[in-house]
């Protein structure tokens, strides 16, 4: 199951949404993955690109630029996947130097941002990474495996549409014979529908309430009628049932102090925004952030590590989207309306 996509479970808001509003996915998926360049004792040289050396410290920040891009791939073929991509980034950066693209504006805006970015990414690896000791990676270990251990998990199928109609429909092809895969890769509205609706193991806590209700309440392999949330209608299988299971704290060692950094810095923002002074202009902006606030607030604003035995292929989570295009879902104060 590690190429189910983080992004396709019915879940309810995630603690991860106050960590990513801290945009530090790319610090801690790059810091979490030691297979995008081999490990050596220098920063050697990997690739010249017109006399430019692309060294070994620079596929590795590179990295997170790409991930999105990595999670089908053998760890194998990320380095090489990531070398490539540094080359094409440097041939097509030669030809803007050479054509003065260096002085527009557009760069010099990018530059400052990247400036930010690149400021804080240093400081998180030198100064708050290191400061998580293994006895505090070993306790929240130990914490989150008491609870994993009691807490049963299930692995279902579902096909997601947008009206009951559809669902009904469905559910009599799948009366008439059809295979739930085929008819979840043809008709449903998420990712997992590129899985055959399959979203791996979850607890009940991990999704909304009405699909965890119906989902729980079947038997395995039994088929749901048709369930209402809020991002449509649902038509869901159950595969299997098991009680949870730690990974070795080996392997989830460096997920687990990924955490620790994320709480360590969320609580140093805390901080920092108690007597900095920022001013939030947009109003509709003003509230959004307000909302998110309480709503960070009543999860308690700190996120658990995951060490379930299906922790690693299934990640955190997120509502589905109804656009996986990547397009159209940035709108900024005086961007026309979209069509």
């Amino acid at each position: 199951m590690d190429h189910m996509p983080r992004n396709h479970k019915i879940l309810k808001i995630s603690l991860l949404a106050g960590v990513f509003s801290l945009g530090l996915t790319g610090f801690v998926f790059a810091q979490a993955d030691n297979t995008a360049a081999p490990l050596t004792g220098q920063d050697s040289t990997v690739a010249i690109v017109n006399g430019y050396e692309i060294k070994t410290s620079e596929v590795r920040m590179a990295f997170d630029d790409v991930i999105g891009q990595l999670p089908n791939m053998p760890a194998k073929l990320r380095f090489p996947f990531v070398v490539e991509f540094l080359i094409e980034r440097h041939l097509i950066a030669q030809v803007a130097v050479k054509e003065g693209t260096a002085e527009s504006d557009d760069y010099k805006r990018r530059l400052a941002a990247y400036q930010a970015k690149a400021l804080r990414d240093s400081y998180l690896a030198q100064k708050i990474s290191p400061s998580i000791t293994d006895d505090e990676i070993k306790k929240a270990y130990d914490a989150e495996t008491a609870k994993v251990t009691q807490t049963e998990r299930v692995r279902a199928r579902h096909i997601l549409v947008a009206t009951e109609k559809e669902a009904n429909d469905i559910e009599g092809k799948l009366q008439g014979g059809a295979k739930f895969e085929d008819l979840a890769k043809q008709y449903s509205l998420d990712g997992s529908k590129d899985y055959g609706g399959d979203l791996g193991y979850f607890t009940a806590p991990e999704m909304v309430a009405e699909f965890s209700k119906a989902t729980f309440a079947l038997k395995q392999g039994e088929v749901s009628k048709p369930v209402k949330t809020e991002y449509g209608w649902h038509i869901i299988r159950l595969d299997d049932r098991k009680m949870g299971a730690a990974q070795p704290f080996d392997q989830v060692k460096s997920a687990i102090r990924n955490v620790l950094v994320r709480n360590k810095v969320q609580d140093m923002l805390a901080g920092l925004q108690g007597t900095a002074k920022v001013e939030i202009l947009d109003p509709e902006l003003k509230k959004a952030q307000e909302d998110a606030a309480a709503q960070h607030k009543l999860k308690g604003g700190q996120v658990a590590p995951s060490v379930g035995a299906d922790a690693g292929a299934q990640g955190g989570g997120g509502a589905p989207a109804a656009d996986t295009t990547g397009k159209g879902d940035l709108t900024l104060p005086g961007d026309a309306p979209q069509q």
